[in-house]
C-alpha cells in the first residue's frame, strides 16, 4: 500500500476506473501527486444482504502530503446526495479504523445529504459507527473535515467531532434543512443563512473558510504541517525564516487605550508566513493561531485588542480553553500574549456562563502539560491575568514588557475604590486622582513590583521578545527530551 499503510482485509486496493471520479479528483488534489491510492470495503451487511458498490457514495484510501502518510475520504454527491447508507459507512469506519492502526491523520471532504432514508435506521447505525470512531480517534491522531457542498443531519456531527472544520464559501450545514425548517417553525430560511460560513466561522463551528475546493485542500495541507502524526509524535520542523513586517516594539502603542491588532505582533514574533489563523471571526477578542518560532510550530493564544480591547468573555474563554486543549493533546507549545482588561462584566454575561466558560479556560491551562511561555505586553488585570497562564497557574515561564501593568484593575478603577472618600472631600478631585492613580500604579501594578513578588520571572524589552521565546523553546525541548 502506497505509504507503507496496511490495509489488511480482502478488499485491498480499488481499480481507479471503478470509483467517483468526482470524489476520487478530490483526494488527488489533496495529496502529493501520483500518492493516493483508493481501497474498497466488502464488508457484508447482514442487515441487507447487500455488499458495498464501487460508488457507493464515497471513496475511501490513503496517500501522502509532504511525504507523510495520511489516510483520506471524500463524499460522492451525485450518488444519492451522498447520503450514508450501510456500506458507506463500513467503507469509512474501515478506513478510519485502518488510520487508528497506522497512527496517521484522517482528512475527509463531507458532502451529504444525511442518513440514506431508503436504509432506515441501518443507516443511523452507521452514522453512529462513525460517530464512535471519530471520538476514539480524537485521543490518537488529527482528523481534519472539509465541507465542500451541502452537508445535513449526520452530515455535521461528525466534521463537529474532528479537530478542524474548514469550509468553502459555497459550502452550507445544518441539521435540518431550510424546507423542513419552514415547516415545523415557519421561519423561512435561505440556505447560506441558515448554515453558510458566514453563519458558522461567528459561531466556532468552523475554523477556516477557503474560496473553493483547492484552497481547502491547501488549507489541510497547511495544517498537517504544524501537527504530529499521531498523538506523542514528533512535531514537523522547517528551516527558520527571521520575522517580516515592523519590529515589535513598534507594532504596540505605549497608551493602554489606543487598540492595535495583536497579529502585527505575532508576525514580528515568528519565523516569516508561518501564522495560520483559527476562528478568526469568532469570539474576535481573543486569537488562536498556530505559528512556528525558530522553524518550530507553536499555538498561540493572544488577546486581541482590536477588539473589545482584548476582554475576556464567554465565548473567547471557551474559544481559548478548545484552542489550549487541542495543543496540548497534540504536543504544540503555547505562547500566550496577554494585554486584557479583564472579563467582560455585566448581567449577559453572567446569564451567558461566562463563570462556566472561564473556568474552562482555567482548566485547560492548568491541566496542560506541553511547555508554556506567558509574556505581558501592556496589561493583565484580575481574574483574566490568572486566566491568560499565570505563574501559578503553572506557566513555565512568565516575561513581562517594562511598560506593563499587572494587578486587581486599573489604577483609576482602583483608587475609586480604595480612595473613595479622600476622592470625596478632595478640593480638586480631578487633579487628586490622577496624582492617587499614579501612585497605586507605581506601587501595586507595574512589571517591576509583579517581578519582585516572583509573579513575573523576568522584565525585558520588547526588542527582546524572539529571542527569549526561542531560547526558552530550546530550552524546554532538550528537558523534554
Amino acid at each position: 500500500m502506497t505509504g507503507g499503510v496496511a490495509t489488511g482485509g480482502p478488499a485491498g486496493v480499488a481499480p481507479r476506473e471503478s470509483v467517483p471520479q468526482k470524489s476520487l479528483a478530490r483526494l488527488e488534489a489533496l495529496c502529493d501527486q501520483g500518492s493516493f491510492e483508493p481501497i474498497l470495503s466488502a464488508v457484508a451487511s447482514s442487515r441487507l444482504g447487500t455488499l458495498a458498490q464501487p460508488g457507493d457514495g464515497v471513496v475511501a484510501g490513503f496517500g501522502r502530503v509532504d511525504g507523510r502518510p495520511v489516510a483520506c475520504y471524500a463524499q460522492d454527491p451525485t450518488f444519492l446526495g451522498g447520503s450514508l447508507g450501510a456500506a458507506q459507512a463500513d467503507t469509512i469506519e474501515r478506513v478510519l479504523r485502518l488510520a487508528a492502526r497506522s497512527r496517521i491523520p484522517v482528512v475527509s471532504f463531507i458532502e451529504s445529504g444525511g442518513a440514506r432514508m431508503q436504509e432506515g435506521v441501518a443507516a443511523l447505525a452507521g452514522y453512529a459507527r462513525i460517530f464512535r470512531r471519530n471520538v476514539l480517534l480524537s485521543e490518537t491522531v488529527p482528523q481534519i473535515s472539509l465541507i465542500a457542498g451541502l452537508s445535513a443531519g449526520g452530515g455535521c456531527y461528525s466534521p463537529a467531532l474532528t479537530d478542524f472544520v474548514v469550509m468553502t464559501e459555497d459550502a452550507a450545514m445544518f441539521l435540518t434543512g431550510p424546507k423542513v425548517v419552514r415547516e415545523v417553525t415557519g421561519e423561512d430560511v435561505g440556505t447560506a443563512e441558515l448554515g453558510g460560513p458566514g453563519v458558522h466561522e461567528r459561531n466556532g463551528v468552523c475554523d477556516l473558510v477557503a474560496a473553493d475546493e483547492g484552497a481547502a485542500s491547501g488549507l489541510a495541507r497547511a495544517l498537517l504541517g504544524y501537527l504530529p502524526q499521531h498523538v506523542g509524535g514528533e512535531l514537523p520542523q522547517t528551516i527558520v525564516s527571521d520575522p517580516e513586517g515592523p519590529a515589535v516594539e513598534q507594532c504596540v502603542p505605549r497608551s493602554t487605550r489606543r487598540v492595535y491588532d495583536m497579529r502585527t505582533v505575532v508576525a514580528a514574533l515568528a519565523d516569516s508566513g508561518s501564522l495560520l489563523e483559527l476562528g478568526p471571526r469568532w469570539a474576535r477578542s481573543i486569537l488562536t493561531a498556530f505559528a512556528r518560532i525558530d522553524g518550530r510550530p507553536v499555538g498561540v493564544l493572544a488577546s486581541q485588542p482590536r477588539y473589545l480591547g482584548g476582554v475576556l468573555d464567554a465565548q473567547s474563554a471557551q474559544k481559548g480553553a478548545r484552542f489550549v486543549e487541542t495543543c496540548d493533546r497534540f504536543g504544540l507549545p503555547l505562547v500566550v500574549l496577554v494585554d486584557t482588561p479583564g472579563f467582560m462584566p455585566g448581567r449577559r454575561q453572567e446569564e451567558a456562563g461566562v463563570i462556566r466558560f472561564g473556568a474552562t479556560l482555567v482548566r485547560a491551562f492548568a491541566a496542560a502539560t506541553v511547555p508554556r511561555i506567558t509574556v505581558v505586553l501592556r496589561k493583565a488585570y484580575g481574574g483574566a491575568f490568572i486566566a491568560m497562564n499565570s505563574k501559578d497557574l503553572g506557566a513555565d515561564l512568565v516575561f513581562a514588557w517594562p511598560q506593563a501593568e499587572i494587578g486587581v484593575m486599573s489604577a483609576h478603577s482602583a483608587i475609586g475604590i480604595v480612595h473613595r472618600r479622600a476622592l470625596a472631600a478632595a478640593a480638586d478631585p480631578a487633579a487628586e486622582r490622577e496624582a492617587l492613580a499614579e501612585s497605586y500604579a507605581r506601587e501595586h501594578l507595574s512589571a517591576a513590583t509583579a517581578a519582585a513578588g516572583g509573579f513575573v520571572d523576568e522584565v525585558i524589552e520588547p526588542g527582546q521578545t524572539r529571542i527569549r521565546l526561542v531560547r526558552a523553546l530550546q530550552a524546554m525541548e532538550a528537558h523534554r527530551g
